[in-house]
């Protein structure tokens, strides 16, 4: 079966075409600039990228293109539209609603619906492209894979917060957690790679790119995760905060005249390792400034580290222990001198790390020694793969 996967933001959308049998993935790309000018970039396999300007008003005229690019006589990766058997949707938030993935009914999407004030930036949009497919593939069944459902697994003692219960209780205030669909997949492969016992596992998973989370998933199942009611809480990340003392908003709205509109705005776009460093969110740039000696750079980079070493050493007590540690996303994958940092803080767990084996980029591998007592990976997530593979299970 070829599953399309579709991951729709509020001005953009990516899209795989992938061949479930053999996870071969036949097509991908993305529309940039939704509702302002537009612009398709289409990639068959093995083929060249190509790229359209062209008007997308909404979203359903960017799925739209994507479906014309697919079928295209000289480089589309289907003959008919009717080859594509499913569309599997990327949903950032499902609230309680939703602990597994899902058969999109309009009854579902009124749950969706229903999670919006939970996800305001990243919900509305999902949905878009939600009703935008359904309209354009009519009769094609579609799935919703959540972001957040791994994380339904969480015991109460983790999920609630240090507030009123009636808030709980009337507005569902609690810790969901994020980077479901990718904490799943390395969990999981993590796992079998190393032929451990799923249901007799301890790993803890360091998903590490721009926006940064750690789970704790003990026997197979996610007990703890490090974002919370929104993306915002826990590691220190590319623009985000993370875990603050909650009257520094205050104090900085009463310093700067900042509503609390501005104040967010600072916590989600002006913090993190590009707000501590002056110098960027993305880790190349960093790592060039940090080799070259630039203090607030070196900071960054210490700071980052700590706060990821200290969450994985409070999952090894939430969990009483730990058999594995994987590294993935775009950093967890690929900067190896920020795992050198991590791991430097992880020698009472019997960690040795493998300094050449370390320097791996982006594929499965063992970076610790063979003595170590925790084995620790390189596990490259893939979203979209878990995604097809959510959806074929459903449809």
């Amino acid at each position: 079966m070829n599953v399309l996967v579709i991951n729709c933001g509020s001005s953009s959308l990516k899209y795989q075409l992938i061949e479930s049998a053999s996870e071969a993935v036949l097509a991908k790309g993305l529309c940039e600039r939704i509702g302002i000018d537009g612009r398709l970039v289409y990639q068959k396999a093995g083929l060249d990228k190509e790229i359209t300007e062209a008007a997308m008003p909404t979203h359903k005229e960017a799925i739209q293109m994507v479906l014309d690019a697919l079928h295209n006589p000289e480089s589309g990766a289907v003959a008919d539209l009717s080859e594509i058997g499913a569309v599997g949707h990327r949903v950032v938030h499902g609230g309680e609603k939703f602990s597994g993935s899902v058969v999109l009914t309009d009854e579902v999407l009124k749950e969706i619906e229903a999670c919006n004030d939970l996800a305001p930036l990243h919900n509305p949009a999902n949905l878009i492209g939600i009703r935008a497919c359904r309209e354009l593939m009519p009769g094609v069944p579609m799935v919703g894979v959540f972001d957040t459902a791994f994380h339904q697994t969480m015991p109460k003692k983790a999920y609630l917060y240090g507030l009123p219960y009636e808030y709980y209780e009337k507005y569902k205030v609690r810790r969901y957690g994020f980077h479901g669909t990718s904490h799943s997949f390395v969990s999981k492969r993590l796992i079998q790679f190393l032929n451990l016992d799923a249901s007799a596992s301890k790993v803890i998973v360091a998903h590490l790119g721009n926006g940064a989370s750690i789970s704790a998933v003990l026997n197979g199942e996610c007990v703890d995760t490090s974002m919370g009611l929104t993306p915002l809480e826990g590691l220190v990340m590319g623009t985000r905060s993370g875990d603050i003392d909650p009257a520094i908003m205050e104090f900085i709205a009463k310093k700067e005249n900042l509503d609390i509109t501005g104040v967010m705005n600072v916590l989600n776009k002006k913090s993190g390792v590009e707000g501590l460093s002056g110098v960027s969110s993305d880790f190349r740039d960093l790592e060039k400034a940090y080799n070259e000696g630039n203090e607030r750079a070196v900071y960054a980079c210490e700071v980052f580290a700590y706060r990821v070493a200290k969450y994985i050493g409070s999952y090894v007590a939430a969990m009483n222990g730990v058999d594995a540690i994987a590294f993935t996303a775009g950093i967890g994958e690929n900067t190896s001198f920020i795992r050198e940092k991590i791991l430097a803080y992880l020698g009472y767990l019997g960690i040795t790390m493998d300094e050449e084996a370390n320097q791996v980029r982006g594929e499965e591998k063992v970076i610790s020694t063979p003595d170590s007592r925790v084995t620790v990976c390189v596990i490259p997530t893939n979203e979209e793969l878990a995604i097809c593979r959510e959806t074929v299970a459903l449809v």
